[in-house]
């Protein structure tokens, strides 16, 4: 019996790649986002994978809005066996520089769309007592950088809240999983429609991965879901363990490098259209696919793909790159003298 998966996010980078993986497995996908465009073309590429595919057009900030997306899912395709939260918006600025109204918006996408897809999801699986949930999170959601702060705030807050979860359905004795994946930096469309003031367009911080390699990692995580949490790519690890050795070494390290690293060296606009509040796969019918603009720039494969990192390994690893981000502080402070 075909799998059905349920995306967030499924117009565009790791929804959009998750959505094909999973339909190249014969999945039903049903796919959620605003784009009517993206959304459209998702549905086309499951089809074309060997799924079948359900668009279903869904602001995940409005609770209302996804219950009716996984009642038509069920619906149509039966029981629920996987829920994937993607869905996310954001800022690119300094926090004294974005709105209240942008902050709220940004939490009640990027956290309360995955409180929201948890409880539809929940809701389904809990009296079959099958189910897995994987929240697509990010390192940024154990180590915060600068200019994102509304972005880390709600990443950091889907841990916490995932963990809470996840103690009360062992208390409940629950078959149903839930599980983070915790992604690096990957070459998806919303560095070209995010909101940003930035005085340059923004750029992911290298290493970038291709959102194939992430969306490898959702359909594991999928199939292998009674591990906490996972991460993607060595440096996740990495930058997660050294912040907990020594979380001051890396805040000065990002207060000197984080402004710079999130931005190319072309001028930006600052009336350049984004999707905070609408989809720009709707206003103008385009659509912007899985893809962002660094494909030159990123790996498509993940030697380093770290889904069940060893500890020692982690740690050897991680006692190195502090041992050179404190030779690199070092250089530069003798540098200015």
């Amino acid at each position: 019996m075909p799998q059905t998966v349920v995306i967030t996010g499924a117009s565009a980078g790791i929804g959009r790649a998750a959505a094909r993986a999973f339909a190249a497995r014969g999945a039903n996908v049903a796919l959620l986002a605003r784009g009517r465009a993206g959304l459209e073309a998702a549905a086309r590429e499951v089809e074309a994978a060997g799924g079948r595919a359900l668009p279903i057009p869904t602001d995940v900030a409005d609770p209302a809005q996804v219950e009716a997306a996984a009642e038509a899912a069920e619906a149509e395709f039966g029981r629920l066996d996987v829920w994937v939260n993607t869905a996310f918006s954001s800022v690119f600025a300094r926090f004294t520089d974005i709105t209240p109204a942008e902050y709220v918006r940004t939490t009640e996408v990027t956290y309360l769309g995955f409180v929201n897809g948890t409880r539809a999801a929940l809701s389904r699986m809990l009296p079959q007592d099958h189910g897995v949930i994987v929240q697509v999170g990010s390192a940024l959601g154990d180590r915060s950088i600068p200019l994102q702060s509304a972005y880390c705030g709600a990443k950091h807050a889907i841990n916490g809240f995932t963990s809470s979860v996840r103690t009360e359905l062992m208390h409940e004795g629950s078959e149903v999983q839930l599980t983070v994946v915790q992604m690096p930096a990957v070459n998806t469309p919303q560095f070209s429609w995010v909101l940003s003031r930035l005085p340059r367009k923004p750029q992911p911080v290298a290493p970038i991965y291709q959102p194939e390699v992430a969306a490898r990692a959702v359909v594991r995580a999928a199939d292998h879901p009674r591990r906490k949490q996972y991460y993607v790519g060595a440096s996740t690890a990495v930058t997660v363990l050294a912040d907990k050795i020594a979380p001051g070494l890396l805040d000065r390290y990002l207060a000197r490098t984080g402004f710079r690293s999130q931005q190319t060296d072309e001028p930006d606009s600052p009336d350049r259209p984004h999707n905070l509040w609408q989809p720009l796969d709707d206003t103008d019918g385009h659509d912007h696919g899985a893809h962002g603009s660094f494909d030159d720039r990123s790996h498509r494969h993940a030697p380093e793909l770290v889904l069940s990192f060893h500890p020692r390994w982690t740690a050897a690893v991680g006692s190195a790159a502090l041992a050179g981000a404190a030779a690199l502080l070092t250089r530069r402070r003798r540098a200015r003298r």
